[in-house]
């Protein structure tokens, strides 16, 4: 198995913070948010893709596949380069290898690349599944709203992963494992930023975890300076988004203690750090 770190879409830059409470300045030039997806190649499954980023429709038409307001606050780069499909093309694979794709939640710069691959079946959380099919769900209209419709347009696969009972992983409950897939990838529920928003865990071949958070948090300060540090271009973004504020203090504290207690064991990384993915995609 072999995992690659892909950015699926550069958005709007954000400047550099100095972090003097981590003991040391840690200044860094500014750089473009990221749409962080993995790619997991598997022996067994083909290929899985963690994230989608933007799609090919995004940038024939971004006002209407994301939004003027949307589109207007992010800045999308809106590079044909980056998205997932010119991504796996350039790997040498076709859009048809890509059979399984594993969602943190359904906002529109995590599922434009979804009609790119129409056959693969796309697995979330059972909580944000519910969250855009069941019309009874109290968070429906808002799921929906930022579940574009041109994103689901083609009627994608989409598919709640079964949650086995009494199912942890590192002290999460309600952990989903995703059927068709005989690789360790699991969601585990980081509520809080949507109705269903979970993490995307996945053995590496090396035997340790990645955590993919999702927008759980977008900054690393929020995780590894002392006090936490939020990063003012994003904070209001977090703010906006959240539909339950409370479940999402917790969900960054229980990060927090995931990232001290076991950082031997997983590395933790969000959706939009530019800093957190030019670590990893050297690797």
């Amino acid at each position: 198995m072999r995992i690659h770190h892909l950015n699926c879409g550069s958005l709007r830059e954000i400047p550099p913070l100095y972090e003097e409470s981590s003991g040391a300045s840690a200044v860094h030039r500014a750089r473009p948010l990221v749409c962080h997806c993995l790619l997991i190649e598997t022996d067994a499954d083909g290929l899985v893709l963690v994230e989608t980023g933007l799609g090919t429709a995004d940038l024939r038409d971004p006002q209407r596949s994301l939004g003027a307001d949307w589109v207007a606050y992010a800045r999308p780069a809106l590079v044909p380069e980056e998205t997932a499909l010119r991504q796996v093309v350039r790997l040498g694979y076709a859009a048809a290898d890509v059979r399984h794709i594993v969602l943190t939640h359904l906002h529109r710069d995590h599922t434009g690349g979804l009609p790119d691959f129409p056959h693969a079946r796309v697995h979330v959380h059972p909580g944000e599944y519910r969250a855009v099919s069941d019309p009874a769900a109290a968070h429906h209209r808002h799921s929906l709203d930022r579940f574009m419709p041109a994103h689901r347009a083609h009627r994608p696969l989409l598919t709640p992963a079964p949650v086995t009972e009494h199912a942890e992983w590192f002290g999460f409950a309600g952990v989903a494992r995703p059927e068709g897939l005989s690789c360790e990838l699991l969601l585990v529920p980081l509520p809080g930023h949507s109705a269903g928003h979970a993490g995307v865990a996945v053995r590496d071949g090396d035997g340790r975890w990645l955590l993919h958070a999702g927008d759980a948090y977008m900054y690393h300060g929020e995780l590894d300076a002392r006090p936490p540090l939020a990063h003012p271009v994003l904070e209001p973004v977090q703010h906006g988004a959240q539909t339950d504020a409370a479940a999402r203090v917790t969900t960054l504290g229980r990060l927090r203690s995931l990232r001290r207690a076991h950082a031997h064991e997983v590395t933790v990384f969000s959706a939009h750090d530019p800093w957190e993915f030019a670590r990893l995609a050297v690797r």
